[in-house]
C-alpha cells in the first residue's frame, strides 16, 4: 500500500496540472498525510481502493476516475448478494426512494439504513463520483445512478438493510428491514426507475436523431435541446448533419422572428469539439476563443512504466513517441516549468458569431449533470449579456477545468487503474458577480424539481422558465 501510494503521489505531482487548481500545496500535503496514516490503520484491497478514490476526490476534477484491476472488477460485477435493492433520487433536499416496489413506497424518504443517518452515509459516498472544484450537486448525480454499488464499496457487502424512512406527506418514522440483492439485480431496478420519464436521456445510448431537436412553443419561443455534444468531429458526418441542423433551425428562428429562445442542456455530459463552439457561435454577438489559456506540466510523458496505454510492449516506445511529439507541437511554450498552448493552437482560433445567430432573449437550463464540453458551452452562453441561467448548479466549472487528453496510469501492486486529463483550461467567459472559482455554473434562478412534480414527472424547471417569460412579455 505504501508503495502504491507513493507513486501515485508522485505521478500526480508530475503529470497533473489540476493537482493546486482548487487546492493549496499545504491541503495536498495535508490529505497525503492523512493518506499515510490511514495505510497504518487499513487490512484490505478495499480499505486501499477507498483512500486512493478520496485522495482523487479531493482534487476537484470531473474528468478524474478511479477503477480497481479488470479482475476485481469483474468478480465485483458477478456479486449476486449483499447490495441495497432500491434506487433513490435527490429531491428538494431529500433522499427519495425513485422505485415502485412491495417494501417501501415510492417517494418515501429514507432517514437512515443499518442505524447511519443517510446524510452521513451520502457525505461518505461523495468520493466515489468526482466533480470540478468544490462542487457538491453534481455528486447527486453519480449517487442517484450507483447508490447501491457505492454502499457495498464503503460499507461492505450486507446481509440485510434496517431501513427507517417516512411516508410522503407524514412525520411518521416506521422501520423495516430489506433483504439484499446482487450487483445486477440492482441495476435491473435502477432501469425501472420511476423518474425515467425526465432522466433516461441521460443514460441512455443515444441515436443520432435522438441527440438534439428544435420545437417552437408559440410564436415567440422555441426550445433548443442539446442532450449531447458526441457528434464526432469536423471529419465525421455526424458532425456535419448537426451544423446543416443548427444552420436550417437559426435561420428559421431568424425569419420567425423569435424572440425567446430556450436553450436546454440540462443532461448533456460533454462530448467532442468542436460540437460545443460551433454550437456557442449561433449564440453569442462577440468574437470568442475555444479557451482563453490552457497548459500541461511536462514536456515528455512521465513515469512511462505505469503509463496504461493497453498496447503491446515492443510498439509502446513508438505510441509514445508520437504521443509526446504531438503533445510538443501543441504546447510549445515553455514558461515557469509549465507548457502552454501557443498562438498557433487550433484551440485558440479566434470564431466569429455565425451571420444568424440568435440576438434575442436566451433562457439556458442548466443541471447538476451538465458537464465538460456540456458546460464549457453552456459557461459561455451563461456568460452573455442576454442569457438568463435556470436550474441547478452544474457540475462542470465556470470559469475553467481540467480536460481534453485523458492519461491513464496502473499501480504495481494494487493494480488500481486511474485516469485524470492533462490540459488545466481556462475558458473564454467574464466574470461574473454570482460565480465562485471553485463552483459549477450557478443558475440566476435555482429551481429544483418540486416533490409533486416529482411524484407526477412534471418538469419544474421547464415550466418556470415557460412561466417567466410570460411574465416578461
Amino acid at each position: 500500500m505504501k508503495k502504491d501510494l507513493e507513486v501515485f503521489k508522485e505521478i500526480r505531482l508530475t503529470a497533473n496540472s489540476g493537482l493546486y487548481k482548487y487546492r493549496t500545496q499545504k491541503e495536498i500535503d495535508s490529505i497525503y498525510n492523512w493518506a499515510n496514516t490511514q495505510i497504518s490503520k487499513s487490512h484490505t484491497y478495499r480499505d486501499f481502493y477507498n483512500i486512493i478514490c478520496q485522495l482523487t476526490d479531493f482534487e476537484g476534477s470531473l474528468h478524474n476516475s478511479t477503477d480497481f484491476s479488470k479482475k476485481y472488477l469483474e468478480n465485483l460485477r458477478k456479486e449476486n448478494h449483499g447490495y441495497f435493492p432500491l434506487p433513490i433520487k435527490w429531491i428538494d433536499g431529500k433522499w427519495l426512494v425513485n422505485y415502485e416496489n412491495n417494501e417501501i413506497p415510492l417517494g418515501s424518504e429514507i432517514i437512515s439504513i443499518n442505524n447511519i443517518p443517510i446524510s452521513e452515509i451520502i457525505q461518505e459516498l461523495y468520493k466515489y463520483y468526482t466533480t470540478d472544484g468544490k462542487n457538491i450537486t453534481g455528486k447527486r448525480i453519480g449517487i442517484r445512478t450507483n447508490f447501491s454499488k457505492y454502499y457495498r464499496l464503503n460499507y461492505g457487502l450486507q446481509e440485510e438493510f434496517q431501513v427507517i424512512f417516512k411516508k410522503q406527506n407524514s412525520n411518521f418514522e416506521e422501520k423495516k428491514t430489506l433483504n439484499n440483492i446482487g450487483y445486477s439485480e440492482y441495476y435491473k431496478n435502477f432501469s425501472k426507475i420511476h423518474s425515467k420519464p425526465l432522466d433516461q436521456f441521460y443514460y441512455a445510448d443515444l441515436k443520432e436523431n435522438q441527440k438534439y431537436k428544435y420545437e417552437q412553443f408559440d410564436s415567440s419561443t422555441g426550445i433548443l435541446t442539446i442532450y449531447t455534444f458526441s457528434m464526432g468531429n469536423e471529419t465525421t458526418k455526424e458532425h456535419k448533419n448537426y451544423v446543416a441542423f443548427l444552420d436550417s433551425i437559426f435561420s428559421e428562428i431568424k425569419t420567425k422572428n423569435v424572440k425567446n429562445l430556450i436553450v436546454d442542456v440540462r443532461q448533456n455530459g460533454g462530448g467532442t469539439d468542436p460540437n460545443d463552439i460551433v454550437t456557442y457561435s449561433y449564440l453569442t454577438q462577440r468574437d470568442f476563443q475555444e479557451n482563453k489559456q490552457a497548459w500541461i506540466s511536462f514536456k515528455k510523458i512521465p513515469y512511462l512504466k505505469y503509463y496504461d496505454i493497453n498496447v503491446p510492449k515492443f510498439i509502446r516506445p513508438l505510441v509514445v513517441g508520437k504521443h509526446n511529439k504531438e503533445l510538443q507541437k501543441d504546447f510549445y511554450v515553455e514558461k515557469d516549468n509549465r507548457f502552454y498552448q501557443g498562438s498557433l493552437s487550433n484551440d485558440h482560433k479566434i470564431w466569429k458569431p455565425n451571420p444568424n445567430a440568435f440576438q434575442g432573449n436566451i433562457y439556458l437550463l442548466i443541471s447538476p449533470a451538465v458537464a465538460s464540453a456540456g458546460s464549457l458551452f453552456a459557461s459561455m452562453v451563461a456568460g452573455n449579456d442576454n442569457t438568463t441561467v435556470i436550474g441547478e448548479e452544474a457540475m462542470g466549472g465556470y470559469y475553467g477545468h481540467n480536460g481534453h487528453t485523458p492519461f491513464e496510469y496502473k499501480l504495481p501492486n494494487s493494480k488500481i487503474e486511474f485516469s485524470f486529463s492533462i490540459v488545466n483550461l481556462e475558458q473564454d467567459v467574464p466574470e461574473k458577480s454570482n460565480q465562485k472559482y471553485d463552483r459549477g455554473i450557478i443558475p440566476d434562478y435555482d429551481i429544483t424539481q418540486t416533490f409533486e412534480d416529482f411524484l407526477e414527472n412534471k418538469d419544474t424547471q421547464m415550466n418556470f422558465t415557460l412561466e417567466l417569460i410570460k411574465q416578461r412579455e
